[in-house]
């Protein structure tokens, strides 16, 4: 059975109730096996027995979590020729802007040379049932990808 594995950094309400919308649309796809790790403790061997990854992180000060960025660093290397075709897709959540933490995963992506299978999801302010729904259909959509 695929995995799905979501690296995440939940440090807000907001962020939790992405988190759960996440849960619940990768539920939908039964072909698929969900694995949920905070960043700051997902690693290598999460990655490497991944068949794709959903990032989830809240936008700091222009810039990914700090705890996204660790996760980065931790598997870079050891996945770097492991990992080439990937699929991921990515959620990000901010007061105000998105645009600077989600280029900087791009970047990071794009040099591990993984296929992004799902528009990025920007999401700004208290998120709502649309917004939750857009959590729900991009899990699903990454799931049913691998």
């Amino acid at each position: 059975m695929p995995r799905l594995l979501v690296v995440h950094h939940t440090p807000s309400p907001a962020m939790q109730a992405l988190l759960e919308a996440v849960r619940e649309g990768a539920a939908l796809v039964e072909e698929a096996e969900l694995t949920v790790r905070p960043a700051l403790s997902a690693g290598a061997a999460d990655l490497l027995a991944a068949d794709g990854v959903l990032l989830g992180t809240p936008a700091n000060i222009g810039y990914m979590s700090g705890a996204l960025k660790h996760f980065f660093d931790t598997v870079y290397y050891p996945c770097l020729d492991a990992t080439p075709g990937l699929p991921y897709g990515v959620y990000v959540h901010g007061n105000d802007d998105t645009a600077g933490a989600l280029g900087s995963i791009e970047r990071i992506t794009g040099a591990l040379r993984w296929k992004q299978v799902a528009a990025p999801l920007q999401l700004v302010g208290a998120p709502g049932p649309a917004e939750l729904e857009a959590c729900r259909e991009l899990a699903a959509t990454v799931a049913v990808q691998l």
